[in-house]
């Protein structure tokens, strides 16, 4: 099939490009490289055999032109960063929500062949998840209030009777509450794929995902990934630094994972018009993921617990994966040991700028954090 994926050259969309073309498909990207991503340009692991438009999907015309001819979309392509999209907030907005807009737009107004819509969502999307009270079972706390955090009272109380709730895996049952910009537009993102596929009968597809990680993931971006902040401090011979008490919770996901879930969702009917969490279904704590980075880099840089905090920050969210798996057959294949381990080696090769300090003092500054 003739398949365009847009922000190919980026951390999931260039791994999604080789997976497809191992495949046998024809595939052409759509990526404008963003500068704070691509700081050299084009980067090195681009696959040859892909065409390339270098273009921002805001452009009209070079839309409507990487969809001559088009099977699938995949569309990737997406400004990444919490924190940034709370003080960049146009940019954000103008990037994911009206450049899927316009991506839209050439899709149904104007001679194409597209048969399938598949757009990266994104857990952000959820804000905190969901919890269990041992006297009021199941709840969805909102976020932690501002007197909460100052108290340096880290974990979740349940809305209903105040007592401190345990978390659980995340379902997509779950009403959604962003808690940031960027969640905000991912979750435009989505609805807006959604809708659209529905009103023309477009087979459209969102995949949630949660913290992904793996070889390709920007080092010199402050926004990106916490695996990869964390590893730029530690190649600098720097502490990572660790908000809160560092017990907060993710779910890491490796790129080959969600490369997989991607390629489920074009092949399977059962996709069609819904929406799934890629997750591996596994809690890590902030903490545990800056000790083992540290660990496999033979560095003895114990992280700095700065008992801190920012605004916006979810405690504990971790997939419920079994929509995906009943539906499409998805498992995660990559262990977090195996896929940490894959990162590291990765990165021996490549420069790493921190600039993390910068970032977090942007942060300061704006009153977003401590």
């Amino acid at each position: 099939m003739d398949i365009l994926v847009t922000g190919g050259c980026g951390f999931i969309g260039s791994h999604l490009v080789d997976r497809l073309i191992e495949e046998g498909h024809k595939v052409k990207v759509l990526d404008c490289l963003e500068q704070q991503v691509h700081k050299d340009g084009k980067p090195s692991f681009l696959n040859p055999e892909a065409e390339y438009i270098f273009a921002d999907i805001r452009d009209e015309e070079k839309t409507k032109e990487s969809l001559e001819g088009i099977d699938v979309v995949f569309h990737q392509a997406s400004q990444v960063g919490v924190g940034q999209s709370m003080y960049q907030i146009q940019k954000y907005v103008s990037h994911n929500s009206e450049g899927t807009a316009v991506l839209l737009d050439a899709i149904i107004n104007s001679r194409h062949k597209v048969k399938k819509l598949i757009v990266a969502s994104s857990m952000s999307i959820y804000g905190e998840g969901a919890y269990s009270c041992i006297d009021c079972g199941l709840v969805y706390p909102a976020l932690r209030s501002h007197r909460q955090l100052q108290e340096r009272k880290w974990e979740m109380l349940c809305p209903k009777c105040g007592k401190i709730v345990k978390a659980i895996p995340t379902s997509e049952e779950k009403t959604l509450h962003p808690t940031s910009i960027y969640a905000t537009t991912k979750r435009s993102q989505e609805e807006m794929c959604l809708e659209v596929g529905l009103a023309y009968k477009l087979p459209t597809t969102a995949l949630r995902y949660f913290n992904v990680y793996g070889p390709r993931q920007s080092l010199n971006n402050p926004y990106t990934g916490v695996a990869a902040i964390f590893l730029s401090r530690i190649k600098n011979d720097k502490p990572p630094l660790v908000f809160e008490d560092g017990k907060q919770s993710r779910d890491f996901i490796n790129v080959a994972d969600i490369v997989s879930a991607n390629l489920l969702a074009m092949k399977k009917e059962e996709a069609n018009y819904d929406f799934f969490n890629v997750g591996s279904g596994k809690s890590h704590s902030i903490l545990d993921i800056a000790e083992t980075i540290a660990d496999v880099c033979g560095k003895e840089l114990s992280p700095q617990v700065l008992n801190k905090f920012r605004a916006g920050d979810i405690r504990h969210c971790y997939a419920d994966i079994r929509k995906i798996t009943e539906k499409l057959g998805f498992e995660p294949k990559v262990s977090f040991a195996k896929g940490m381990q894959e990162l590291i080696e990765w990165s021996e090769s490549q420069q790493a700028e921190d600039l993390t300090g910068k970032a977090q003092e942007e942060l300061k500054t704006r009153g977003l954090a401590e």
